[in-house]
């Protein structure tokens, strides 16, 4: 299987160039994740310590990255609408590492790298944590996503996790408080909106969105991400909820297993990775409203930026205005105004 098989199966203009020199963000200084030891003593010491409130949640969700065995869980549960049937539950697995991008006061991302058992890498999706955000995009329709701005009880003191595809295309965002009672750390959103998962892109078509809660739970094994879903038919302005689903995605540490390929990659390709981001950002701005032009997959821009990632650890220098390019190909921006 091809890496872009695997990828399918899975879940700013000028003409400024950047050759591959693999220096890049803040990876260098992040190359090696925490072992499981440093975690759980960071961990600890985050809800244990006199540290401020902030700085408690961003220990806990640092604690989120490092090596792990991933088990995703999804079970369909309360039946909403007369006459559905439940469909199967989904049930994989993988390798996943977790890196540090980049860390400020207020800023965390994490990003996920897959690792199959041969060696195949994947940039997995990327998690955004922001402190007292603003404002945060929204999934507003299909294919559509509209930043709109947070009332005040949804920023003081709380974090904002947005996250974003293996294209770093926009998925969803969440807002709520980090607790430590109890010697655990536990975030929980609100609802919010988001398209459908990959794992249903290409078998239904019953519904177009899902209405989540979710919940991360750093744990002395890893850590845990719950998500409350409600699947449900969103159009010309009403929304039909057919079925409730409850996800269990647990990441388990493990020793053992060779990660090395996915450092190798993010090594070689983050430079590439970081002007993507930008281009995204540039499009997700307060007075824009997005719209992606393609499959509801998204695969024509999944395939472009992998293949632009694979070129440029090759060796070739990448344009800004070639990401440009592949990304004006399958989006659309419109004022909001």
């Amino acid at each position: 299987m091809t890496i872009l098989a695997w990828a399918a199966s899975l879940t700013l203009a000028g003409c400024a160039t950047v050759s591959p020199d693999k220096s890049g963000d803040d990876y260098a200084a992040n190359k090696s994740p925490m072992s499981f030891e440093e975690t759980t003593n960071t961990h600890f010491y985050a809800i244990n310590s006199g540290n401020t409130a902030q700085e408690k949640d961003r220990l806990a969700i640092l604690a989120m990255q490092g090596e792990f065995r991933v088990d995703f869980n999804f079970n369909e549960t309360v039946i909403l609408k007369q006459g559905y049937q439940r469909h199967e539950p989904k049930i994989t697995g993988a390798y996943e590492t977790v890196v540090v991008v980049e860390q400020q006061p207020d800023l965390i991302i994490l990003q996920h790298l897959l690792v199959s058992e041969h060696g195949m890498v994947i940039k997995h999706w990327r998690q955004d944590w922001h402190y007292q955000a603003t404002e945060r995009f929204e999934f507003s329709d299909d294919q559509t996503w509209s930043m709109v701005s947070l009332p005040q009880d949804k920023v003081a003191g709380q974090w904002t996790q947005c996250v974003f595809e293996v294209s770093d295309a926009p998925r969803y965002c969440g807002t709520g408080k980090w607790k430590h009672k109890y010697g655990v750390s536990t975030w929980t959103s609100d609802r919010s909106w988001r398209p459908l998962p990959r794992r249903e892109y290409t078998v239904r078509e019953d519904y177009n969105a899902l209405n989540v809660e979710n919940r991360h739970t750093v744990t002395a094994h890893g850590w845990t991400h719950e998500q409350d879903n409600t699947k449900v038919v969103r159009k010309d302005g009403q929304s039909e909820t057919l079925v409730r689903e409850f996800g269990f995605n647990d990441y388990r540490r493990i020793d053992g297993f060779n990660f090395q390929p996915a450092y190798d990659y993010w090594s070689d390709t983050q430079v590439y990775w970081a002007l993507v981001r930008k281009a995204w950002n540039d499009r997700l701005k307060s007075d824009h409203v997005l719209v992606l032009n393609t499959e509801v997959d998204g695969m024509p821009i999944i395939e472009g930026t992998f293949e632009q990632a694979d070129a440029f650890r090759e060796g070739s220098e990448v344009a800004t205005n070639q990401i440009e390019r592949l990304l004006g190909e399958h989006t659309r921006v419109t004022s909001s105004m």
